[in-house]
């Protein structure tokens, strides 16, 4: 099987469904204006991510690529925790101390060590990484934080941490019993259809899924380790 490239006019094809979408919002008087902002920006910002990358890419080097994975887990530490907004600068230390500690030893351990690729920063191989890598402990940190200053109100620290931590590996450990049977990731899938052997493929995907497990849950529990030992910050903030 060949890698197949999509042309123009069939990525517009692709769009029809955002129409019929578009027009029940439209027809029902639900909120289409937020509708149409999310889909333009989606479009726009892949096509803006697609030039970037091809720039990127076509420079294989360190100083490029270390910058952008560092910018990359910056931004993750603030989004990680839009749904604490209030307290998000006095959390932001955790969650960057968090990453660093959980999120960046396992990238390191599957660039440099687990899959086979030279230079290990080349952007192709290490950018698409550290993005599964931060996005998935940018969740963990964002349902572990808000349960935990949920939590803190009735339990002491340490039990408040444990529910949080269980609470935020839930959709990791879903994605753990669905995988192969109700769902392909979508690493995977990409894969396949680019001409990947399917079992190459699964193997690949295998060492994807237990680099996000540790990362999530690393970063997550580091960063509660540091939340529920601030005495202070957790009593001001409960």
């Amino acid at each position: 099987m060949q890698a197949t490239l999509i042309p123009l006019e069939n990525v517009f094809l692709g769009l029809l469904p955002l129409v019929f979408v578009f027009v029940v919002f439209y027809l029902w008087q639900m909120n289409w204006k937020k509708y149409l902002l999310a889909s333009s920006r989606m479009l726009i910002q892949l096509m803006v991510v697609g030039y970037f990358l091809t720039f990127i890419f076509s420079h294989q080097k360190l100083y490029i690529s270390v910058p952008l994975v560092l910018i990359m887990m910056s931004l993750s530490a603030w989004i990680a925790l839009h749904s604490v907004a209030p307290f998000r600068v006095r959390l932001y230390k955790y969650a960057f101390v968090a990453l660093i500690l959980g999120a960046l030893p396992n990238l390191m351990l599957t660039t440099m060590v687990v899959i086979p690729h030279s230079p290990w920063y080349d952007p192709a191989f290490l950018i698409p990484l550290s993005g599964m890598v931060f996005t998935q402990s940018m969740n963990t940190i964002g349902i572990a934080s808000e349960r935990f200053l949920n939590e803190i109100k009735i339990h002491d620290p340490h039990q408040a941490a444990a529910l949080a931590l269980q609470a935020c590996l839930i959709p990791i450990l879903n994605s753990y019993m669905a995988v192969g049977l109700v769902s392909l990731p979508g690493m995977m899938t990409g894969q396949i259809l680019s001409g990947v052997e399917p079992l190459i493929a699964a193997r690949y995907q295998i060492l994807i899924m237990t680099m996000m497990m540790g990362a999530g849950s690393m970063t997550a529990f580091f960063f509660l380790v540091l939340l529920k030992k601030d005495q202070v910050n957790l009593h001001s903030v409960g």
